[in-house]
């Protein structure tokens, strides 16, 4: 069904259907990988949420869920301003736990590149993670995936979680932004 919204995106950079397929193979991938292990799911909230909540399912093997708001960004910018401040931590003791970083997009890597030393000072057995979507061409810090759903371009992307100004997060694919929505 047609939204409104998709009058604003100028293509579909992953289909619904290539979600569905990438997640059920990241699912699996990390059920076997952590089998046997205490995982913790840690969604970095908002823009995960959608991802979180299909990745878990998919997830075959036991698992907690934990959120943290971290940010680095503000309002309608578009832009990393560098810092990074917590703003909803954990609820969880990491102690013990194999914690999976669950990510909307891997962008300039200075979020996570903080947040995972963070994290390593909590006392888990460790701390991985998983984006579904990486643009390594904008990494600024040194710092990968261990688990990555897509590498995208350098574009404007919304959807599956994703938003601009708190918009398109709903969209059921990851789309690219026409760029007069975002320049006004």
């Amino acid at each position: 069904m047609q939204s409104i919204m998709d009058q604003d995106i100028d293509h579909i950079l992953v289909s619904e259907e290539q979600l569905k397929i990438r997640v059920a193979e990241l699912g699996a991938q990390i059920s076997k990988d952590y089998a046997g292990k205490d995982l913790l799911l840690v969604s970095i909230l908002k823009g995960a949420v959608v991802f979180m909540a299909d990745l878990m399912r998919a997830v075959s093997i036991p698992c907690g869920i934990d959120f943290m708001v971290v940010s680095s960004y503000g309002g309608a910018n578009t832009s990393s301003t560098g810092l990074v401040k917590i703003i909803k931590d954990l609820d969880a003791d990491l102690s013990g736990k194999d914690v999976l970083i669950v990510e909307d997009i891997l962008d300039t890597g200075i979020t996570l590149s903080h947040l995972v030393p963070m994290l390593e000072m909590r006392n888990p057995n460790s701390v991985k993670i998983c984006t579904i979507l990486s643009k390594p061409s904008r990494r600024k810090a040194d710092i990968e995936p261990d688990y990555c759903g897509f590498a995208v371009p350098d574009e404007f992307v919304v959807g599956y979680g994703l938003d601009y100004d708190e918009k398109y997060r709903n969209l059921s694919y990851v789309g690219v932004l026409k760029p007069e929505v975002y320049s006004k």
